[in-house]
């Protein structure tokens, strides 16, 4: 459990109107969420100095904007989790979708797991362990990723995970059009098809989330 305190609080961006938007009668557990993180998030390697003061907009909500494209009591995996972004985000916008968080590292885990019962979230699941070694623990309706690498390296770790016909929805940068491109023997090497890319959060956030979201297998 945690136990230290920072010296000083951390300057956490104002909760801004697009956050009842986004996660609606979820709203207060999304609040408990952002203060732990704001609280701990740099004393444990989670977050950047920088990052309380513009937590909402940059982390919260660009992961909770993505909530709409996960399927209906469906399970989803998260790679990469870290603090939870965007796992822990679509756990609490989406309670009727299960949430398996799956990262390697014991510090993070440690405060996904105790995140997780500070916020009586039932729908999430943390697996500590990297992509690869959590294939039992699927088949995985969706599987997504945030900020944890290129498609290229990204696919091939991850589409093992997803069923037959399930998707991939991964929240990438301004340069997703140069990593399909790059990635376009690997896409069609692990039967990725009808790829696209949606930008998601116009007038919500400062900057557009991109969503990169494609089928695994199945029929065209």
């Amino acid at each position: 459990m945690i136990r230290a305190v920072p010296a000083t609080p951390p300057v956490i961006e104002p909760e801004p109107a697009a956050a009842a938007v986004v996660f609606g009668e979820q709203l207060p557990i999304a609040r408990r969420f952002a203060a732990d993180l704001a609280q701990y998030g740099e004393q444990l390697g989670l977050i950047g100095p920088l990052e309380a003061a513009r937590l909402w907009s940059r982390h919260i909500i660009n992961s909770a904007v993505v909530a709409p494209f996960l399927q209906d009591g469906g399970r989803v995996a998260d790679v990469g989790s870290g603090a939870g972004l965007p796992g822990m985000v679509l756990a609490i916008a989406r309670p009727d979708v299960h949430v398996t968080l799956i990262e390697p590292m014991e510090r993070r885990t440690d405060w996904l797991r105790d995140e997780t019962a500070r916020l009586g979230l039932a729908n999430v699941t943390v697996l500590r362990a990297r992509a690869e070694e959590a294939v039992e623990a699927g088949p995985f309706d969706q599987v997504t990723a945030r900020a944890v690498s290129a498609l290229r390296t990204l696919v091939p770790i991850t589409a093992p995970l997803v069923r037959d016909g399930g998707e991939l929805i991964f929240l990438k940068g301004a340069r997703i059009a140069e990593e399909i491109a790059a990635a376009s023997a690997v896409l069609r090497r692990h039967r990725i098809r009808d790829a696209e890319v949606l930008e998601l959060g116009e007038g919500l956030v400062p900057e557009v989330t991109r969503l990169f979201r494609a089928t695994v297998g199945g029929t065209s």
